[in-house]
């Protein structure tokens, strides 16, 4: 019997791919059909050249027509037409049926292709913004478009994706939660020691440096004289040196330490290919509702060439969407987002106030005195406000240098006289 089960693991072993040809990178990007005689490019060409004449009825300027062409060049040359014809369709399919979608967000909003497309509705060219900080020769990456959907009506999406691709070409993403560094102390603690190891567990984590960004320090780096918050974590070292029973716990909660607990399903993510999924990744089928999930996470399907999109679901857009129907269902008016002034004044007031509870991305307290300290009177403002509250322009003050800057309270000093206009 043991002769045979080893015989036969090894006839198993001889049938596996190598593990270099399961991680090959091979295109896997959807196939966008198109008419007969058209290639995927040919047709990208021509559909933003539609597009750019639908955004100007009197005809495109020469301006975007040698942009659009550039840019349509790129994409040709890092291969990703198909990328784009399958992004614009989800959208306009998104539009035709009623669903809310976002005007569009991060360096995707750089693309006058995109722009053309109806995939965002931000015209780069007026406000400066950079095809190359989305999509760039010489840094070769996928590109990434996230897709703000109404809240309610993100499944529908998905949806759409499964029926036109195939229910075995497209999947949501699995997610692993693994054991930080308090579960891993805790865990240690509770299996070598039982009841009283909840006791020692409690004092170990209360001993710990508080967490940064709600991000405690790892268990390695406690004894690690190279971690950036080594001298922060004295206390528990002591701990560890004084007890034994605390360093007991603590060597084996750096083993437990990221491994992997529990499985989950990614809020936003899914993955779309050309060939059916089984014969690249394992998948498996949700029992409440039959959804196709990855064995993967998103990292390592991408890593092997799979596309993978972000699908999220945007409440603002919701409640947006809501204030709309309110508003023409109770006073007769019919708004266009895409209308609205950019320079009303009354808006700037309120801003500058701080009055801006439930204003997506505006809406944190910190954000609301910076805004205060601020005082934005322009859209550009609104941009700059966004860009600074972020940790490495804050760690350098950055926020509150502009604001200075822009109400005179500081001498605005340019940092190279080449950069005066732009900064």
């Amino acid at each position: 019997l043991v002769v045979g089960a080893c015989d036969n693991t090894l006839l198993i072993a001889e049938r596996v791919q190598s593990y270099d040809d399961v991680w090959a990178h091979h295109d896997r990007m959807p196939i966008f059909p198109v008419p007969e005689g058209e290639t995927q490019g040919t047709w990208l060409r021509k559909e933003v050249l539609r597009g750019l004449d639908r955004r100007f009825p009197d005809g495109p300027p020469e301006e975007y027509l040698a942009r659009a062409d550039y840019e349509i060049g790129v994409i040709l040359e890092m291969g990703f037409p198909a990328y784009f014809l399958v992004v614009g369709d989800l959208i306009n399919h998104a539009r035709e049926v009623g669903i809310r979608v976002g005007p569009g967000r991060g360096s995707a909003a750089g693309s006058l292709v995109a722009y053309a497309m109806g995939i965002t509705n931000i015209d780069p060219i007026p406000h400066g913004l950079l095809f190359e900080r989305f999509l760039n020769p010489e840094r070769v990456s996928m590109p990434d478009i996230d897709i703000d959907f109404d809240d309610r009506r993100r499944g529908e999406m998905v949806r759409y994706a499964t029926d036109k691709w195939g229910s075995d070409r497209v999947a949501q993403v699995i997610t692993f939660g693994t054991i930080k560094t308090k579960a891993a102390i805790k865990d240690s603690a509770r299996v070598q020691f039982g009841q009283p190891g909840f006791a020692i567990a409690d004092q170990i984590t209360k001993a710990l440096p508080p967490p940064i960004m709600a991000k405690d320090i790892s268990v390695s780096g406690i004894t690690d004289p190279n971690h950036e918050r080594y001298k922060e974590a004295v206390e528990v070292r002591a701990l560890i040196d004084s007890n034994p029973d605390v360093a007991k716990i603590y060597q084996t909660a750096k083993g437990l330490e990221g491994l992997i607990r529990n499985a989950g399903v990614h809020a936003c993510a899914v993955i779309m290919s050309s060939e059916p999924l089984m014969d690249a990744i394992p998948v498996w089928r949700r029992a409440q509702d039959g959804a196709i999930i990855t064995g993967w996470d998103y990292p390592s399907c991408e890593a092997i060439g799979l596309l993978k999109m972000d699908f999220l679901g945007l409440r603002n857009l919701t409640v947006i969407g809501d204030a709309i129907d309110n508003i023409k269902a109770n006073r007769g008016v019919e708004l266009d987002l895409d209308t609205l002034a950019l320079d009303d004044p009354a808006t700037y007031e309120l801003l500058s106030r701080g009055d801006t509870l439930g204003v997506f991305q505006l809406d944190g307290s910190a954000m609301r005195d910076l805004l205060r300290r601020m005082q934005p009177t322009g859209f550009e403002d609104i941009v700059a406000v966004l860009a600074l509250y972020r940790p490495g322009p804050m760690g350098m003050n950055a926020h509150n240098d502009y604001a200075d800057r822009k109400n005179g309270r500081q001498e605005v000093k340019p940092i190279h006289p080449e950069l005066e206009e732009p900064l």
